[in-house]
């Protein structure tokens, strides 16, 4: 009789789970695509560039780079308004040469954090599972680092641009020089966020890419200077000086600049390449450029399998 009961009672006892077969059922909205995933993730670097989105504490440094790289171009400005200069304490295209030491932090700070974490977690297979390839993510991280950098370089020009407005310096003087500024910090910009990038994407330690990034732009720039002062004090002729410049990304634009865009040069003795070494200066910078979008390539193609 037990049994019976047992038998008898109601498969689906109050408390019981049902599974309802529903069947599978396809997605029907629209698919936005690759351009679609390759503007969001440049879309969401670029913020964690700042901060933005993150925690109050991934915020700090950034901003906190960002905001010593206007300060001096503000303090230019009062200093012109105040006194009526004819003209400002600094030239646009020297700007971004006296803060190199600021902008190298930054680039050591954000590289790391753009691709770093990706490899750490092994997040980079799940990008290119679909519909994201390896062009597009190394495409992405690229152009979101340059246009992090690129703003931080350009923000301080756009304050000595218009503070020279607002001291009624001549217009056509300031737009020239502001539009080559320009220039040169949009090929500042590409050239290290090329450099920071291959570099933070050895390793997936955030803090060995912050230093290894720090290591090779001052190093590099420590020695090149030395060499080319060596080379002024014995007397080796401004060729040596000149080709010397070739091997650090900083001295690197700063001869670019000075060859094309009227720039003064920091080169000792003051003189930079002429337009034929600048044209090498210009390609040497291109090859760089391309030669680290090469290397990121090779590189996520492999972490990618």
């Amino acid at each position: 009789m037990a049994t019976e009961q047992s038998m008898r009672t109601p498969a689906t006892a109050p408390g019981d789970t049902r599974i309802h077969n529903i069947g599978y059922r396809s997605y029907d909205g629209p698919r936005l695509g690759r351009s679609y995933a390759r503007l969001s993730l440049y879309s969401q670097s670029l913020r964690g560039s700042y901060g933005l989105g993150r925690s109050v504490k991934s915020k700090v440094l950034p901003m906190l780079l960002f905001v010593v790289m206007c300060v001096p171009a503000a303090i230019m400005v009062a200093v012109a308004v105040a006194t009526k200069a004819k003209e400002l304490p600094l030239d646009y295209t020297r700007y971004a040469i006296v803060m190199q030491a600021v902008i190298s932090l930054y680039v050591a700070s954000q590289a790391p954090q753009s691709v770093s974490r990706d490899l750490r977690f092994k997040t980079v297979p799940l990008y290119f599972s679909r519909p994201i390839e390896t062009a597009d993510y190394v495409r992405a991280k690229f152009a979101a680092l340059a246009s992090a950098l690129f703003i931080l370089t350009a923000a301080p020009l756009l304050v000595l641009y218009i503070g020279a407005l607002l001291a009624k310096l001549d217009f056509t003087d300031q737009t020239k020089g502001f539009a080559q500024g320009l220039v040169s910090v949009a090929l500042l910009s590409l050239l290290f966020a090329g450099i920071g990038l291959v570099i933070a994407s050895v390793t997936p330690r955030r803090g060995f890419g912050i230093a290894a990034v720090i290591a090779v732009m001052t190093i590099s720039y420590g020695a090149v200077s030395t060499l080319q002062a060596i080379a002024e004090v014995q007397s080796s002729g401004d060729t040596a000086i000149t080709w010397i410049g070739l091997f650090s990304p900083i001295t690197l634009i700063d001869g670019v600049q000075s060859a094309f865009l009227g720039a003064s040069s920091a080169f000792p003795g003051g003189v930079g390449p002429g337009n034929a070494e600048g044209v090498v200066y210009v390609l040497f910078a291109l090859g760089l450029i391309a030669a680290s979008y090469g290397l990121l390539m090779r590189r996520y193609k492999k972490v990618g399998l």
